[in-house]
């Protein structure tokens, strides 16, 4: 998230859509942490509350940025440039990570 404030910064484009796109992403990282600590207890029910919040998780951010697209198109192109920044770079980390290690 860090990385994409410094291009903010110099393209003088508004700080405001970066940090509606670090808060939605922060946000989403902090939901679903919570989800894989439901997950530890592993019962069906909490299987199936986990994989709803895994789905409520990307809607939701999708329906803040449209909200705010809709009230303004530039801040909200700059939240989703900034939420995607972040989400592709925690995927990289974490597909690098799995590869990258022994198997068990």
């Amino acid at each position: 998230m860090l990385l994409a404030l410094p291009i903010f910064l110099v393209a003088g484009w508004r700080v405001r859509g970066w940090l509606i796109g670090a808060t939605l992403w922060l946000a989403s990282q902090v939901f679903g942490y919570l989800i894989m600590h439901l997950r530890a207890r592993a019962t069906l029910a909490v299987s199936g509350v986990a994989g709803i919040g895994m789905m409520v998780r990307g809607i939701a951010v999708m329906v803040v940025v449209f909200a705010v697209a809709v009230s303004d198109a530039w801040l909200g192109l700059a939240a989703a440039l900034t939420y995607a920044l972040g989400y592709t770079v925690e995927l990289l980390l974490s597909l690098v990570s799995y590869f990258g290690n022994e198997p068990v």
